[in-house]
């Protein structure tokens, strides 16, 4: 995992020392580096392999091996000597960097300690493991974790103002100067304006800007901590920083309400440590004042507005789209040390030599794509193997001899058709055939090299719970990282993904109120048409004419929520969690999701609605949380429509999902690029109209669309059928045959211990599962994956810090016991 964190103090903070020759943190001797010895720059961006040291890049931090001794830094692995970090190679100074001493750096911007003063005047020095500095004293900057050095830019547009952007991005060093330029004057919003997927970080003197994105994929938190602000691209830095423990109260609303902002609020799983929203910056004044300010303009709520061009709004979403991807394939192209070294450790029993080079690990060189057949992946491969003058992979390296050929990886899962078929619930093998014909045909490409990776039994949910890392937060990717982890070991070192699609571009149900509110009902027809025809296939043998009352049961359940103002929604969901009744019907069928497109339409047409855990969560956790929805009701009321706040909350779910993934699936000199969570392509979507985007198959066409601008007409046949069956049944199917495992796991758990939940509850639950009863699937994933995140956490060692100063007690120190429990948050009281 990489992260940056810094903080900004009131106190004033020594300067370090000027000095010869000094030890260093690990024991050994160096002496002052060169100037510029950590200088990066923005032209720090020319061609090299991450690992490989190539010279000649102007401009460059030394070569561009600069992050090889840092390369294990930073990645959350199990318990280990030195914390939740995993493997840990030395804190010396980084290959290329030259020597440097530990208390003095010199940069471009002048003095720079490699380790900063405790800024509350402790006598000790204090840095995250692994660190290397950006910018130090008086507000230090680090970055934590093996970045590769293009994904670090540092531009200055004058003394005292500068830009730190990490991650990709697509915009040139004059723009991103221009950008400092506009925040110094307070429009900030310019900073998240460009291409890509980055955090940007502005210091202009001593205030310092960081902005989240408008998804939620790259969050910023922070903590008070020394008289000042601390803060960090992830939770757990701060937690240990301040020694937090857990806030159970925020666990059990990630349970009851996963996609509610009203449960979750700004916190995080460490009590103290808070989460900068989506769409907001946090904005640090001399080490004192904290401000967090939206950058986002607000919907109009005119009913009389001039409505929005649908063409002029596609054409926005197709260029949108074709920048994200350009953003990436101008990036240099990296490779693993493996490729580079290209030495075979000669002939294994039973292992072919594609057999080894997978086992010594590392992802294939240049740039590859999922291609599922789904329009969201098969977007992305095709357009970045169609831009002219981007290959895909990088020439002569590896296996991909082909320079020009952008590697597609397939992934069939062979449980769901053949013998080793497992019966999935509503899971249709002809769907899967289809599904893998359109991935096929998709190939076809001649500057696609497709790869197709099988996976059977040992690939399903919950097939190893054992292994993994420990994540920033809890998340339901947990339990199926190494069904994904055997997806893109076989990917390449920059491989694009489709999520996210789903919640950007698609319509959520409760955007059918908003058209009622519009009073366009008219615009209601064909997606309740498109639900009852779906309900009339699905109903054959069932009771006739069911789908005839479709369009009656949508129109109300739109009318009602249209009606229904935001307090009064959200109490009304709060006092069913109250109620004895929703946890005594915990083993009624399942009518929320996976039973039909009817039912989820129906129970997604409310302002909030409980998780598919929360049937299972003890009557105080329930409680806890129905104070929560209340509370935030009543303090923050919503001006926006009821399916503008549904769907932002949904991309917001869908954004931390998919951050859990990357680090619970992280392989080494690997990045995941999933460029509809880009902010302008976040944007762009924004300004489809509801009328357009409630249309059946608004995403394909959509998608469709983007294609045909960037040249690409011939798609196969089924472009855009629906897709999302597959991950039920799959969590279904790997609920029933990892029972047993399960079983286990919830003999004494910690989420028990913690009161969230009632251990028999939970085994009978998973029993009911396991057996085909309709219970959701979703619900045991959250459970589960919340119980192996805290047993993870309770068990590493270490902080992530490091130093005389450094805490002496990492967070959660106190564990799940009572006495750690969190304090109630009761409703404020009326004036």
């Amino acid at each position: 995992m990489r992260w940056l964190v810094g903080w900004s103090s009131a106190a004033a903070a020594p300067h370090g020392r000027r000095g010869g020759s000094r030890a260093t943190t690990n024991g050994a001797r160096s002496s002052t580096g060169s100037a510029d010895a950590y200088d990066l720059r923005a032209s720090a961006r020319g061609s090299h392999a991450y690992g490989t040291d190539t010279k000649g890049s102007s401009g460059s931090s030394g070569s561009s091996g600069t992050n090889r001794a840092n390369g294990n830094h930073g990645s959350y692995g199990g318990p280990g000597p030195y914390g939740g970090f995993g493997s840990y190679d030395g804190l010396g100074a980084p290959d290329g960097l030259g020597s440097h001493d530990p208390y003095d750096a010199y940069g471009r911007y002048g003095h720079a300690p490699h380790t900063a003063h405790v800024p509350d005047g402790g006598d000790g020095v204090l840095q995250p493991v692994g660190a290397q500095v950006v910018w130090g004293d008086p507000d230090p900057l680090w970055a934590v974790g093996d970045w590769r050095p293009d994904e670090i830019r540092v531009v200055e547009a004058q003394p005292g103002s500068r830009l730190a952007v990490f991650g990709c991005c697509g915009a040139s060093d004059d723009e991103l100067r221009l950008g400092l330029i506009a925040a110094r004057g307070g429009a900030f919003r310019h900073l998240t304006a460009w291409p890509g997927s980055y955090t940007a970080v502005a210091c202009v003197g001593r205030r310092l800007t960081i902005a989240a994105d408008l998804a939620g994929v790259r969050p910023v938190f922070h903590t008070p901590w020394a008289g000042g602000t601390a803060y960090a691209t992830a939770a757990l830095p701060l937690a240990d920083l301040v020694e937090a423990e857990l806030d159970f109260g925020h666990l059990a609303a990630l349970l009851a309400c996963p996609d509610a902002p009203e449960a979750l609020g700004d916190g995080t799983p460490y009590r103290g440590v808070s989460r900068v929203p989506p769409g907001h910056a946090l904005i640090v004044r001399d080490g004192g004042s904290r401000e967090i300010a939206g950058y986002e303009a607000s919907t109009s709520l005119v009913v009389g507005a001039p409505p929005v061009d649908p063409e002029a709004a596609v054409a926005g979403v197709r260029d949108a789209l074709v920048n994200a991807v350009r953003a990436r394939l101008t990036e240099p192209r990296h490779a693993s040390e493996h490729d580079i070294d290209g030495r075979d450790p000669g002939p294994v029993p039973g292992m072919g030599p594609a057999d080894r080079q997978r086992a010594r690990g590392g992802p294939a060189p240049g740039v590859g794509a999922d291609l599922s057949g789904g329009p969201a992946s098969g977007t992305l491969a095709l357009l970045a193997a169609g831009l002219p003058g981007t290959p895909g992979t990088v020439f002569g390296s590896g296996a991909a001899g082909a320079g020009e050929r952008l590697l597609a990886v397939t992934f069939n899962d062979l449980t769901r058709g053949g013998a080793h078929r497992v019966p999935h619930d509503s899971a249709d093998a002809e769907d899967h055939t289809a599904e893998l014909e359109r991935a096929h045909a998709i190939a076809q490409n001649p500057r696609l090299r497709h790869l197709v990776v099988t996976g059977g039994e040992e690939t399903l949910p919950y097939a190893d719970l054992a292994a993994g890392p420990l994540t920033d937060e809890p998340g339901p990717a947990l339990v199926a990282a190494e069904r994904h982890r055997n997806r893109l070991t076989a990917g390449s070192a920059d491989h694009f993904v489709g999520a996210g699609a789903r919640q950007v571009l698609d319509a959520h149900p409760a955007r059918l109120a908003d058209l009622l509110l519009d009073r366009r009902r008219r615009h209601l027809v064909r997606p309740v048409a498109a639900l009852a025809r779906a309900e009339g296939q699905r109903g054959e043998g069932q009771v006739a004419g069911r789908s005839l009352l479709v369009p009656v049961t949508i129109y109300r359940a739109a009318r009602r929520l249209a009606r229904t103002p935001y307090r009064e929604g959200v109490e009304q969901t709060a006092a069913l969690m109250r109620d004895g009744g929703f946890t005594a019907s915990a083993f009624e069928p399942y009518p929320d999701g996976g039973e039909s497109a009817v039912d989820a339409s129906v129970a997604a047409l409310t302002w909030c609605r409980p998780g598919p855990a929360a049937r299972w969560l003890t009557g105080e956790a329930l409680a806890e949380v129905s104070l929560r929805l209340e509370s935030a009701a009543q303090a923050r009321p919503s001006v926006e429509r009821p399916g503008e706040r549904r769907a932002r909350a949904a991309l917001a779910r869908s954004a931390a999902d998919h951050r859990v993934l990357e680090q619970a699936a992280e392989i080494r000199n690997q990045r995941l690029h999933a460029p509809y969570f880009d902010n302008q392509v976040v944007r762009a979507a924004r300004e489809l109209p509801d009328a357009l985007r409630v249309r059946p198959g608004a995403r394909a066409s959509v998608l469709r669309a983007a294609l045909a601008g960037a040249g690409v007409h011939d798609l196969p046949a089924g472009w855009g059928a629906p897709t999302q069956a597959a991950h039920h049944a799959a969590l279904r199917a790997g609920i029933r045959l990892a029972s047993d495992r399960l079983l286990a796991l919830f003999q004494a758990p910690l989420l028990a211990e913690a009161g969230l939940v009632e251990a028999r509850v939970v085994r009978q639950a998973v029993q009911r599962v396991a057996r085909g009863e309709p219970l959701p699937p979703e619900g045991i994933a959250d459970l589960a994956a919340m119980e192996l995140w805290l047993s993870r956490l309770l068990a590493r060692r270490g902080t992530c810090w490091t130093g005389a100063a450094a805490p002496r007690h990492r967070a959660a120190a106190a564990g799940v016991h009572p006495d750690a429990r969190y304090e109630r948050s009761l409703p404020p009281t009326p004036r």
